[in-house]
């Protein structure tokens, strides 16, 4: 509908707008006035009929004051045209409104029903209006659009909403009034609370988590980009990769496969078969490893001062690369047994796979070491693609003391923070130190044995997950043993 220009022009920003032609038309109208007045009081004062005349024009004021009055309170109070663009209103009754509506579907006084978090994409023609359609048809079904990303793509646009939309609407529904918008290409799945945070603030986030741990960064891409499977393959390795593995300086995108370069030359390699990554998409997790490799390996330098039952103390820290040469120390201190129940294979190749299980861009690594300075266990957090690995070694002479559910119950508390949805081990059946300390955790845990290999996987959704970030040092797992000190170098 075409609006009235008379009414498009009636205010600027929130006033009237006084055009000189209406002060010219005003002011013609006041000499008017007072000439007539003049012309009243000389026929009134000098004429024979003044007396007359007067009291038929008070009889004729009275009776125009009293329709005018009449007038008002009749019209006085009717609503506002629907193409009426008067004045804004104050912050207090646009609030009132707003209120209102959220109250209200339906009809008057009418509770609306409960609604329910989407999360859609959607691709649109790159022409004026396509947009526009998209949130007519929204409104229509009372779906409410709390943000919006834009995705520009070479033809088209990707449109990511977050929607609140009524309960009883299902998907289906969504998608077809999408489809019927001229979106193409539509996904659709269930959100929550966490997406409410707008994209800024959490790649922000996300930006301060991995410049804090290295550890971190293929968890922020897993925020970063929703359900996908992550891989890092390491620079270096014995046998020549494929070149669909290898990844340019400035990463690869294809379609629902993202390749980047690592910090230290491994290919990190994202995949999404449900959903294609978008150049943007692609540009922040590009930024995101740029960040990683210009910062350097690093961890947290928290360390708890823990007392065993007979009196002596050890201290649980993080560790890295700098312990490569203590955790051989330690592997040449343990039996061939104990490697080989954690190794699963030659115990003289146990010392090859350290570099990779201590660097923090593959997972998180606790050490524990005595007073002394020796390290007498250590304990893994392994990044596996979507999943999550969780491996002990413990000295021979300091097992049975604890030491390995200390770190156990460590290593989850850290998954949990992480987001993980399950950890598993791998161990032999005859491992019953292992088995004891995973059935120790208190989870709901799944069993599975091949040729002797046990796995035990152990799921994290009944455990209450920690508001605090993975890089917080204020723990609570003090008391497995004896008495506690924590200190922050």
């Amino acid at each position: 509908m075409k609006a009235d220009p008379s009414d498009v022009t009636r205010t600027k920003h929130g006033r009237p707008v006084h055009h000189w032609r209406r002060d010219v038309v005003e002011l013609a109208a006041l000499f008017t006035a007072v000439a007539v007045a003049d012309a009243v009081a000389n026929l009134v004062g000098h004429g024979p009929d003044g007396p007359a005349l007067l009291a038929i024009s008070a009889v004729v004021l009275l009776a125009t004051a009293g329709f005018h009055t009449w007038w008002a309170r009749r019209h006085g109070h009717a609503p506002p045209a629907r193409h009426d663009t008067g004045a804004r209103p104050s912050a207090s009754a646009e609030q009132a409104g707003r209120t209102s509506s959220t109250t209200t579907a339906g009809g008057p006084g009418e509770p609306s029903g409960a609604t329910t978090l989407w999360r859609m994409r959607t691709t649109v023609r790159d022409e004026p209006g396509s947009l526009a359609a998209l949130c007519v048809s929204f409104a229509e079904r009372r779906v409410d659009i709390l943000s919006l990303q834009a995705h520009p793509l070479a033809e088209g646009t990707v449109d990511e909403f977050l929607l609140r939309a009524p309960d009883e609407l299902p998907a289906a529904a969504l998608t077809r009034a999408v489809a019927h918008a001229g979106g193409t290409g539509t996904w659709i799945e269930r959100a929550d609370a966490h997406d409410l945070v707008d994209a800024p603030t959490r790649i922000l986030g996300l930006a301060t988590r991995t410049a804090l741990d290295a550890a971190e960064l293929p968890l922020a891409l897993r925020h970063l980009l929703g359900r996908c499977t992550i891989r890092s393959l390491p620079a270096g390795r014995s046998a020549a990769p494929r070149e669909d593995d290898a990844a340019p300086v400035d990463g690869v995108l294809e379609g629902t496969v993202l390749r980047l370069k690592g910090p230290e030359g491994e290919v990190i390699t994202v995949e999404r078969p449900y959903l294609p990554f978008t150049p943007t998409e692609f540009a922040r997790a590009r930024a995101l490893v740029e960040l990683d490799t210009r910062l350097g390996p690093r961890i947290p330098r928290s360390q708890d001062v823990l007392t065993l039952p007979e009196g002596n103390s050890i201290t649980v820290r993080r560790a890295d690369t700098a312990d490569v040469e203590a955790a051989k120390a330690m592997h040449d201190r343990c039996s061939r047994r104990t490697l080989a129940m954690r190794y699963h294979g030659p115990v003289q190749d146990a010392d090859r796979y350290l570099n990779h299980l201590l660097s923090p861009r593959f997972g998180r690594t606790l050490a524990v070491q005595t007073a002394s300075g020796r390290v007498v266990g250590v304990g893994h957090l392994l990044w596996d693609g979507d999943e999550t690995e969780i491996a002990l070694l413990v000295e021979d002479e300091w097992q049975r003391r604890g030491i390995g559910s200390l770190l156990l119950g460590r290593l989850v508390a850290l998954a949990v923070e992480a987001g993980c949805e399950s950890v598993y081990a791998v161990t032999q059946a005859s491992n019953t130190g292992m088995v004891a300390a995973m059935r120790g955790l208190g989870l709901p845990l799944d069993y599975q044995i091949e040729e002797g290999t046990l796995v035990i996987t152990a799921r994290l959704d009944a455990t209450p997950v920690s508001s605090r970030l993975p890089y917080d040092p204020a723990r609570g797992h003090d008391d497995v043993l004896g008495e506690h000190q924590r200190t922050d170098r």
